[in-house]
């Protein structure tokens, strides 16, 4: 199962440029819900000149399923075939990301309800990460 992003499946072009995304996956049988969010690279290390460098490598976003426990475990009991992948939101920097996943998990009230399989929500964001974003409001 792919991602989607605005009703078309997400390629290599779709993300570039981008740091993450925020994202929401459904159960199509009972409609059970889980946002979260998925940086696009991770840290890495590479040997230069015998000395070890820190880089950002890809991460593997195409493959990913989330971190929930439920929901890795009734994927693995139904199938990936029964979910859905949506991109909610591509976003430019780290800060961004995090700030966008609380955002969707708070406005959907995603502890209030049953219907999600989010349990824990959490994040530290200070208004001077998001200044970029500020300004595009």
């Amino acid at each position: 199962m792919t991602w989607m992003y605005q009703n078309e499946p997400v390629t290599d072009e779709t993300i570039e440029g981008y740091y993450g995304f925020v994202y929401i996956i459904t159960d199509t049988t009972n409609n059970k819900k889980y946002i979260g969010r998925k940086y696009l690279t991770k840290a890495g290390y590479k040997t230069v000149k015998g000395k070890r460098k820190k880089i950002r490598k890809p991460s593997d976003w195409q493959d990913y399923w989330g971190s929930n426990k439920p929901l890795l475990e009734s994927i693995l009991l139904h199938g990936k075939e029964r979910f859905n992948r949506e991109i909610l939101r591509l976003c430019k920097t780290r800060s961004e990301t995090n700030y966008w996943e609380l955002h969707f998990q708070v406005t959907h009230q995603v502890l209030l309800s049953e219907a999600w399989y989010n349990d824990w929500i959490s994040a530290k964001i200070s208004r001077k990460h998001l200044t970029s974003l500020r300004n595009s409001v």
